[in-house]
């Protein structure tokens, strides 16, 4: 396993470990960062170890311990580095016994503590168990950089000022710390299923992740509707995921993917899931979206969709949980159920009220739009700002050929008599 694939695909589980290690975010970055430069350094000549994971915990807990000694506060840390130290030797992650062992979902829940601004919870989570980058975050916020990344600084001082606690709360805490723990495995979902950046459309490992944590959510709350919803939710949208790319990597529609493709065992869970989570009170927003990824899932053919229901579902899910996005995507449902006519001026009220700026699917939505109207040259238009705004290799290649479409469209189309 090269080093890049590594961080990827490991660094949030890393990170988590050295968390609980050290107790402290910003000196578990710094010791797993200078780990991952010895392995650059060394691994080369030396060969990769056995367990490189581990390699890396036991390394950064050694730079920890440098660094406490550097700072003078090593007396009162070495007994706790210590007695856990010895738990990152074994390659399989194992602990020691606890009432819901797993670092990683302490993490979830530390950072989702109610003294945090929920988006300054999800954030954090992204960035420490996601390994998102601060630029990445900015991107699912529809946030400027700077703005993140001070975001980010408040969030973790907080935790270490209000001394916040490294574990799974009591089953009393659970319910208040609930919403922010599904914010944020939500949003984890939603990078590795369509990434902000990189070369690939999706990143399989938040994917994965996303959805064991939200199993074991729903496994300590079992009566949590909107975790089951959530799960449910996770589970029809991921079972997509092998026919949203072809085998050069590019994009897939939804209308023209190979439906052979998408997992049926996940569809079948994730249907298995769906009444328990739309049962009793009034549904959650994320019991509403698995109600409208369950449309899609149980449509033979993408002509036998039922875009009006959807569309309906996100007026729903509107009213629940109102956002932009939720705006931009029943216009899109709107569109595919009455007519690009009819979704267009929804998309164009969006752009005006700005809330959206940046944002390039508002802008690819519309181009689409205009370009079903064969209004070839405003389409064109409005594909290159989406191009311009996108940060997805896939994506960027998929607006590029259509770009090119709408210019050669445009190009071609009869000139109007004066």
């Amino acid at each position: 396993m090269d080093l890049d694939r590594l961080f990827r695909e490991e660094s949030g589980r890393i990170l988590a470990s050295l968390i609980r290690l050290v107790g402290d975010f910003d000196r578990a970055e710094e010791a797993m960062q200078e780990a991952f430069a010895v392995a650059a350094e060394r691994w080369p000549a030396e060969g990769e170890p056995a367990r490189p994971r581990s390699w890396i915990i036991g390394t950064a807990r050694h730079k920890a311990l440098d660094r406490l000694r550097r700072e003078r506060i090593f007396a009162s840390k070495a007994p706790l580095l210590v007695e856990t130290g010895a738990r990152v030797s074994d390659a399989s992650g194992a602990e020691a016994p606890d009432e819901l062992p797993d670092d990683r979902l302490r993490l979830v829940f530390t950072c989702s503590h109610p003294a945090l601004p929920l988006e300054a919870r999800v954030a954090l989570t992204l960035h420490t168990l996601g390994g998102l980058t601060t630029e990445e975050i900015a991107r699912a916020f529809v946030v400027p950089q700077p703005t993140m990344a001070q975001r980010l600084v408040r969030a973790k001082r907080k935790i270490r000022d209000a001394g916040i606690p490294y574990r799974v709360p009591s089953r009393a805490e659970l319910p208040e710390r609930l919403e922010g723990v599904l914010a944020t495995l939500y949003l984890v979902f939603n990078e590795g299923y369509a990434a902000t950046a990189g070369d690939s459309l999706v990143r399989r490992d938040l994917s994965v992740e996303a959805i064991r944590l939200a199993r074991l959510v729903v496994e300590l709350l079992p009566g949590a509707r909107e975790a089951r919803g959530l799960l449910a939710l996770m589970l029809l949208t991921d079972s997509r995921r092998d026919a949203r790319t072809d085998a050069r990597g590019d994009l897939v529609l939804l209308e023209e993917q190979d439906r052979r493709r998408w997992d049926s065992a996940a569809i079948a869970e994730g249907l298995a899931l769906l009444p328990g989570a739309l049962s009793g009170a009034p549904p959650g927003p994320y019991a509403v979206e698995a109600a409208i990824a369950a449309l899609h899932a149980r449509a033979a053919s993408a002509a036998e969709t039922d875009w009006r229901q959807i569309a309906a579902l996100y007026g729903t899910l509107q009213r629940v949980r109102p956002s932009p996005v939720v705006a931009l995507n029943r216009a899109v449902a709107v569109a595919m159920a009455a007519g690009p006519e009819a979704g267009l001026p929804l998309v164009e009220e969006l752009e005006r009220e700005g809330a959206l700026a940046g944002y390039h699917l508002l802008s690819a939505a519309k181009a689409d739009l205009l370009r079903r109207l064969g209004r070839h040259a405003e389409a064109a238009a409005s594909y290159r700002e989406a191009l311009v705004l996108a940060g997805n290799g896939p994506e960027r290649r998929f607006l590029s050929r259509r770009l090119e479409e709408a210019e050669r469209a445009a190009s071609s189309a009869p000139i109007a008599a004066p």
